[in-house]
């Protein structure tokens, strides 16, 4: 799982992603501070797998991971080459969903490239940068596509699907999965066009504003609607969370009235957005979190483990995390019958503790 996390210089994005990874990029009063894209793979937290750990006495636990890539900040024209935008849109397009990070909160020491700070003037520069980027890479696909789609029905319909995105995208619309029929979205999912990347808000506020209201966000909430994530952030706070050990970072978040950090929130928006969820292996060696899709088969999750469990699948061993805690052990779930076989075709669910049978 890759998230870029994209937004106008100076809005705090790579503050953001020092607290986030725990890392030591760049972060100054000047565009295009970073210019490279940088990268952090994080550890997803899942206190489950401490639970799972101290049941099994395990030797090792393994947490699912979260890749971040801060992608240096684009401006108005970046579709057009300013500000080195080509190279930062080809890194955006690699990402599997886009974290938009967007300034709410006013501070004289601290430039914004435009002058003023109004996040919807700033979600609205993005936008159409990103627009303009995949309008130029659609005209190179329809012509393309146009001369496969001589006799062939199946590419032409490909053809209708390129030209009503086209539309959409001129008139200034980012495509929603509800515009296609479920093939075509499939289809232009897999051009890894930027538009169609599902996309969370991140609203960097200031420190003192964390237990109050925000007008920014107010305008943010009225004009993106409620179906679209908003996080508010204090990228500050964050960065003085990630040097804290666990006991201390529960202590200073319940002082500021929060019940999670605001990595713990991205991270569940981002499971979310991306219609993801985890299973769980346990054992005395390891106890590790998978990452899959929702509505995953069995024999596909065994895949992730390893490719030859989904090769010689026979059958899946499921106990529910929450049966397994409440009676302590597997032989108790087993005798209680709360352990199930299931075939080829389970589909994989969220609290699932599996053991795989297979043979190759």
């Amino acid at each position: 799982m890759k998230i870029g996390i994209v937004g106008l210089p100076n809005v705090g994005k790579s503050t953001l992603f020092n607290a986030l990874t725990n890392g030591s990029v760049q972060a100054s009063n000047y565009p295009f501070c970073t210019i490279e894209s940088n990268i952090g793979v994080i550890p997803v937290p899942d206190k489950r797998l401490d639970v799972l750990g101290e049941m099994f006495n395990t030797k090792k636990i393994v947490p699912t991971t979260i890749e971040f890539v801060d992608i240096a900040g684009l401006v108005k024209g970046a579709s057009k080459g300013e500000g080195l935008g080509n190279k930062f849109l080809s890194h955006i397009r690699e990402v599997d969903a886009i974290c938009h990070v967007v300034r709410c909160f006013e501070d004289e020491n601290i430039t914004h490239v435009n002058g003023t700070i109004n996040p919807l003037d700033d979600i609205e520069t993005i936008n159409l940068e990103l627009i303009l980027a995949d309008l130029e890479i659609i005209d190179r696909l329809l012509a393309k596509q146009k001369k496969l789609a001589k006799g062939d029905k199946t590419e032409q319909a490909k053809v209708k699907t390129l030209e009503h995105l086209k539309e959409l995208l001129e008139s200034e619309r980012k495509p929603e999965r509800e515009d296609f029929k479920e093939d075509e979205w499939k289809w232009l999912k897999s051009l890894q066009l930027i538009t169609t990347k599902p996309v969370m808000y991140i609203a960097n506020i200031l420190e003192d504003d964390i237990a109050g209201d925000n007008k920014y966000i107010s305008q943010l909430e009225e004009t993106i609607g409620p179906e679209t994530e908003i996080i508010p952030i204090s990228a500050k706070i964050e960065n003085e969370i990630a040097e804290l050990d666990q006991e201390e970072k529960i202590e200073f978040l319940k002082e500021l009235g929060l019940n999670e950090s605001g990595l713990d929130r991205v991270i569940q928006s981002a499971y979310k957005l991306l219609d993801l969820q985890s299973f769980l292996t346990a054992g005395p060696d390891e106890c590790r979190a998978w990452t899959i899709k929702r509505g995953t088969k069995a024999p596909q999750a065994a895949g992730k483990v390893h490719s030859d469990m989904e090769r010689g699948f026979i059958r899946a061993e499921v106990t529910n995390y929450n049966d397994l805690i409440k009676y302590g052990s597997e032989s108790k779930t087993k005798e209680l019958g709360l352990t199930r076989i299931e075939g080829k075709d389970y589909i994989m669910q969220k609290d699932d503790v599996v053991f795989f049978r297979f043979n190759v």
